[in-house]
């Protein structure tokens, strides 16, 4: 725990100007981001006596070791700023709104020479009308399915449509009426634009204008006695009229407008927010975060604003924006508002009214979230802390174990031999630090050695990242003695060529402050094993010169706790959360690292003499193969015979034959049921619709000695 004070810059160094600071902690990563009118009495609040502070942010004072500031223009600025931080450094102490869906939004594709409707989920795509977001993605395809009968928009995947226009019959939905079936050429790309824009001013709002085009239609219709084609329209109108009942109208002026309510008490705030359109509610959705610092109302809905708008631009963007309470100062924010859509959006509480009446209901969706939240939540809050602790008490850790990593070996009889390790925090999994290895510092299978590379591996890394960010000096280790075996630290060529070994699965930053590869060391590692495989990591840390972080392992047989340089295991109650947290880490890095093998697998198993002829791409593979109808066909022919395929020249013919020539026969086929050595032609290995290629010993068969 950190004291403020050495760390509190001078007041006359702080400037009185709009800004955003940082807080970072000792391993410089960034904490916490906000935003203030004057630096100087923002941050004064912080270093104050820690007594009369807020409990969250007495942690997160004390957390931190450094504080610095950016300084900006206006306060619009600042909240631009603050906003993209946020985004980039994901601060472990801002208020971060969970939630705990993807809400579908009913999409158009208009970036496509032929429209599609359908119901999309995560980031937003350029070039596509959203409406939304729903609750639930049946009620979008009830209202969609409705609305197909007047507007007989494509709605068909993209392989469905390719199939279509080869075989020139249409699927089921052209019909029956549906759809207007492009497919198959019956209607233009220009005609069926307009009917998708058409679908999408109707899904916005603008339906009194076709369902009087329609109703007119059908009354000229009936005058011209064809009754037939007035009952479809009749009908027409009543689906649009269902339709249109779906969303009932809450607002009798047509505004246009999001909703915005808050429910909270000292630890969380659940926030709801309505997306009306037209006077019609088209939309809901929730978020609920921790209050990790002293918020207000006020600051809770200017974070809700950010999230919510942070990305959004144009009419995604309403002109009126109803809240339980004005941020404070609230003109930044209607004025960053008013950037983000172009013309002027209006922030405001709702006072009477149908408005305030509607509001009244979304706060108290607000409310009932918050509850279900709590009941949901109190229980998993509760065991998560009980287990942390379980494991501490266990181990004879002085702390809780807030950050976890476990690491597992996977192989298949000793073939493609890989490592896995999972992260932990708090309890949750921290999937963006997951990481994989291969195993290069030997071949075959070794279980106790291949713990003991990764873990080296892993922590010179971390060794390398504190190096880089001035927490460790070169030559020196954890306790500030040059590590026995330890040389590779001290030569920048070795430690590049150890991080570059490393196979890493996610996205990796090494600006200071974002997540980096290996930057923040674990309070413990768990390892799947026994006692060697604890051995292996002590005795890799201790080369290292760690001496900080705790081992242990956890044998699946009798689901026992090893701990270094103990005879007899900890054995934890079956009851025992913590038991039950170390099975879900564990379990958590077995399933991670089986999942890396069997690519690994399928990888070679798909591999081909061919795969190894420069320049020889998928095309002209797939050529060969077919002309020649396997690569033992290929094999045996000449040079001139391979020219026959196309587009293969003399050269080309010359290096396939010598590649073929090089590459070892593949292994025959056994007949396990006989033990007759299997004579058939090759299977076709390039990933062709020829079969799967035939091994002895298939896959699945040997599944159950996977490690």
């Amino acid at each position: 725990m950190a004291d403020p004070s050495s760390y509190r810059p001078r007041p006359g160094d702080i400037p009185d100007t709009p800004g955003v600071y940082r807080f970072r902690d000792e391993h410089r990563r960034v904490i916490y981001v906000g935003k203030a009118k004057s630096l100087r009495q923002r941050l004064a609040n912080y270093f104050q006596d820690l007594v009369n502070l807020h409990p969250r942010t007495r942690t997160m004072v004390t957390t931190a070791a450094s504080v610095e500031w950016t300084v900006v223009s206006t306060e619009v600025e600042a909240l631009q700023l603050e906003y993209s931080w946020i985004k980039e450094y994901d601060p472990r102490f801002n208020v971060k709104y969970r939630d705990d869906k993807s809400y579908p939004y009913l999409a158009v594709t208009m970036n496509e020479e032929f429209p599609r409707v359908q119901v999309m989920r995560g980031h937003k795509k350029k070039g596509v009308r959203y409406f939304g977001p729903y609750a639930h993605a049946w009620a979008i395809r009830d209202t969609v399915d409705l609305m197909l009968r007047v507007f007989p928009v494509r709605t068909c995947s993209a392989g469905v449509f390719k199939n279509a226009s080869r075989t020139g019959r249409p699927c089921l939905l052209g019909y029956i009426g549906k759809c207007s079936a492009p497919c198959v050429g019956r209607i233009s790309p220009e005609d069926h634009r307009e009917l998708a824009e058409e679908f999408c001013d109707f899904m916005a709002g603008r339906t009194g204008t076709y369902l009087r085009r329609l109703e007119r239609q059908m009354m000229e219709a009936a005058e011209e006695m064809e009754y037939e084609r007035a009952a479809r329209l009749r009908d027409d109108v009543g689906a649009l009229k269902k339709a249109m009942e779906k969303n009932a109208v809450v607002l009798a002026d047509a505004t246009d407008a999001d909703l915005i309510a808050v429910a909270e008490d000292e630890l969380e705030a659940a926030v709801q927010i309505f997306h009306v359109r037209g006077g019609r509610v088209r939309g809901q959705r929730g978020w609920v975060t921790d209050k990790v610092e002293e918020v207000t109302t006020g600051a809770l809905v200017e974070h809700a604003l950010q999230q919510l708008y942070g990305e959004e631009t144009g009419d995604a963007v309403p002109k009126e924006v109803l809240v339980p309470a004005l941020p404070e100062p609230v003109d930044p924010v209607q004025e960053w508002l008013t950037t983000r859509r172009g013309s002027n959006v209006s922030l405001r509480i709702p006072q009477r009214g149908d408005k305030k009446a509607l509001m009244e209901t979304v706060q108290r969706n607000a409310q009932q979230a918050l509850a279900l939240h709590k009941t949901k939540r109190a229980s998993d809050l509760t065991t998560r802390s009980r287990a942390l602790e379980e494991i501490a008490e266990a181990l004879d850790l002085d702390s809780a174990p807030l950050r976890i990593e476990c690491y597992d070996i996977s192989h298949l009889q000793g073939d493609d031999v890989v490592a896995s390790m999972v992260v932990f925090e708090d309890g949750l999994q921290r999937k963006s630090e997951y990481r994989r290895f291969q195993i290069k510092g030997f071949a075959g299978q070794d279980d106790v050695r291949s713990m003991h590379e990764v873990i080296t591996r892993r922590f010179r890394r971390y060794l390398a990242e504190k190096e880089k960010t001035g927490e460790w000096t070169e030559g020196s280790g954890a306790d500030g003695a040059l590590a026995d075996g330890d040389t590779a630290l001290t030569s920048p060529d070795a430690i590049t060529r150890g991080l570059e070994e490393d196979v890493v699965d996610g996205s990796l930053k090494d600006d200071d402050g974002r997540p980096k590869k290996f930057a923040y060391p674990p309070q413990l590692v768990v390892v799947d094993g026994g006692r060697p495989q604890v051995a292996a990591a002590r005795r890799a840390l201790d080369e290292l010169g760690i001496d900080d972080i705790a081992v242990c392992g956890l044998a699946k047989r009798l689901e026992e706790v090893w701990v270094p340089n103990e005879e007899d295991p900890v054995v934890l109650p079956r009851t025992s959360e913590g038991l039950y947290l170390l099975q879900r880490v564990r379990d958590e890095a077995h399933r991670f690292a089986i999942t890396y093998q069997r690519t690994k697998r399928a990888k070679r198993f798909r591999s081909s003499p061919l795969d190894d002829v420069p320049g020889l791409g998928e095309t002209r593979k797939q050529a060969l193969i077919k002309h020649f109808g396997s690569v033992k066909k290929l094999r045996s022919a000449t040079i001139e015979q391979i020219q026959e395929v196309p587009g293969i020249g003399r050269k080309t013919a010359e290096t396939i034959a010598v590649a073929l020539l090089r590459a070892a026969p593949a292994a025959p086929a056994v007949n396990t049921a006989t033990g007759e050595i299997i004579e058939d032609e090759e299977p076709d290995t390039t990933g062709g619709s020829s079969g799967e290629p035939v091994t002895a010993g298939a896959p699945d068969e040997r599944r159950g000695q996977e490690t």
